[in-house]
């Protein structure tokens, strides 16, 4: 665990709000919808990315992307993160050289995430070093009751909808225990705050399972990966290139999980399931 912290301002918002509708007949309801406000990252006052944001933990978003975009190598090297919503934005200050700062912003590459994600400097040169831990596999019955974890947790989706949602659970012999579990109004975000959530708490990744409700893309893959998660869930499915991704990583990946329905695209060896039914092929 770690015993550093930098010092991180608390400015969560609210995440839903109430309004009023008028339905079909005519009749006014009050529902609640998810707020959504921009938040402008600043580090080292260099103006980096503006990301739209349910505001829920934007210091966790903040330490997240810039860990996700190896912006930051240690934790050590931030000093503050302060967000101020009265001019939606958030100052990142750390004890890097202003020009190492410069060279690692120098490219940057738009993504097709939720919105329009941004990835800086080349990230594939370090993915392609990765190398995921390979020792443990995830029981048929475990990815059920992650299923159902995931299906009766309290979330913003069954009171307001229009947002993704993002889970690690630890993969214990007793079934998956729920650590992280972030709604965003974009899955980057979500991920990128669970990312900066592990990361002050001195989390590693081998012994995790990461779940997300959207599609797990090149960038969703590469994510899992830097946070060296060997096996990623998704309620939606993979493009092609992140499962190409996935696989030259040797990473787990499964999809189409609902109720007790699950595809296997990558890592079939690694997922034991129950002998009754075996691997047909």
């Amino acid at each position: 665990m770690n015993t550093y912290r930098p010092a991180l301002s608390n400015n969560a918002l609210p995440l839903t709000h109430a309004i009023d509708v008028i339905d079909e007949k005519g009749r006014v309801q009050q529902i609640e919808i998810p707020g959504e406000r921009p938040l402008t990252i600043y580090l080292d006052k260099k103006e980096l990315v503006t990301l739209m944001t349910l505001g829920g933990a934007p210091e966790a978003l903040t330490l997240g992307y810039i860990r996700n975009q190896r912006l930051v190598n240690d934790l050590s090297e931030i000093e503050s993160i302060q967000v101020d919503w009265e001019t939606d934005s958030v100052a990142v200050k750390t004890s890097i050289p202003f020009e190492v700062i410069t060279e690692k912003t120098a490219k940057k590459t738009v993504t097709s995430g939720c919105g329009q994600g941004t990835m800086f400097g080349d990230l594939m040169t370090e993915f392609d070093s990765l190398v995921l831990p390979l020792g443990s596999n995830l029981r048929q019955e475990h990815i059920y009751q992650l299923i159902e974890k995931i299906r009766t947790n309290p979330s913003i989706y069954k009171k307001a909808g229009s947002v993704h949602a993002c889970a690690v659970f630890k993969n214990l012999l007793s079934g998956p225990e729920l650590v992280y579990f972030i709604e965003d109004v974009g899955r980057h975000n979500a991920v990128d705050a669970i990312s900066g959530l592990m990361w002050l708490d001195g989390l590693s990744g081998g012994d995790l399972i990461f779940y997300t409700t959207g599609r797990l893309t090149s960038e969703m893959v590469i994510k899992g990966g830097q946070m060296g998660i060997p096996f990623l869930l998704t309620r939606s499915g993979v493009t092609q290139m992140g499962l190409s991704l996935a696989q030259q990583i040797q990473m787990t990946i499964l999809a189409r999980c609902s109720g007790d329905h699950f595809l296997i695209y990558e890592g079939a060896e690694r997922i034991l399931l129950n002998a009754s039914q075996g691997l047909q092929v």
